[in-house]
């Protein structure tokens, strides 16, 4: 029997019928890669915006957030395993259509909800799903907020990018030989914030974990990088604490965060220290 290759992003999984992928939410049913956690809900909450985070798109108001199961890298230091490293059997969820979850998000407009957000897991695994959910939020004039890490092929991104409003893009490193550890490439991420930032609001997050991606000469090449992309892109240096498989850390030191976001500022306007 032979194999059907997902485009979804880089992995390009290659899967038998019943296979499921990389990123666990994937899967070939008949000859046709569908998303497995179609309208699975593991997490649902109404965020303030800042929290995504977002600090540039209408500050101030909140967000009804919602994730599924699934991620297509592999960071040991992951803040929500639980969900972004389960399976289907492993996951606790409800089923929501998009209708039914638009729906939710509408009767909490009354309380400052300004629409949707994708986020929790990798929410883009589930593409089919996101992509359904964001067309129903734009007809009911509510906005669209995706998080996700930006490892994933042009096409899909050139696809949804239109129906979303603003999306925080999780910038690991500056350095390959991290993103190798967890399974992806700085390249294709850095292609994205590229592209996103052509047609959407973008804000960009980097999880500083001591030892790995924290050096002066890092995060100096970083923000000079995402200057070139537009001076005016936020970022934001979020402070690491011990999680998942790396227990063994101590959480990054408040004046090191500070002393980093000193340094992103020589190249960026808007820096922004997280978790402090």
């Amino acid at each position: 029997m032979s194999k059907i290759a997902c485009r979804l992003c880089p992995h390009h999984c290659k899967l038998d019928e019943g296979e499921i992928g990389f990123c666990r939410a994937r899967i070939n049913r008949s000859k046709v890669i569908e998303d497995l956690n179609y309208g699975v809900v593991t997490a649902i909450a109404l965020d303030p915006i800042e929290k995504k985070p977002l600090r540039h798109f209408y500050p101030g108001s909140k967000i009804l957030s919602v994730g599924s199961f699934g991620c297509n890298l592999r960071c040991s230091f992951c803040q929500n395993y639980e969900i972004s490293m389960a399976g289907l059997g492993e996951a606790h969820g409800r089923k929501m259509s998009p209708q039914g979850l638009v729906a939710n998000a509408l009767r909490l407009v009354g309380e400052g909800n300004i629409g949707l957000a994708y986020t929790y897991n990798e929410p883009l695994v589930g593409y089919e799903f996101v992509r359904d959910c964001t067309q129903e939020t734009r007809k009911n004039g509510l906005k669209n907020v995706v998080v996700t890490n930006g490892y994933f092929c042009e096409e899909i991104l050139r696809e949804i990018l239109p129906d979303i409003d603003a999306v925080n893009i999780d910038l690991k490193a500056f350095n390959e030989t991290f993103y190798k550890k967890i399974s992806g490439d700085l390249e294709t991420v850095k292609k994205t914030i590229k592209l996103a930032s052509q047609t959407t609001h973008v804000e960009v997050t980097t999880l500083i974990v001591p030892g790995e991606n924290d050096s002066d000469d890092e995060i100096r090449a970083l923000s000079q990088w995402l200057a070139s992309v537009g001076r005016g892109i936020p970022l934001h240096l979020s402070r690491f604490f011990p999680q998942y498989e790396m227990l063994d850390r101590n959480a990054t030191d408040i004046s090191r965060i500070y002393h980093l976001a000193d340094i992103a500022r020589e190249s960026l306007e808007f820096v922004y220290a997280g978790n402090c």
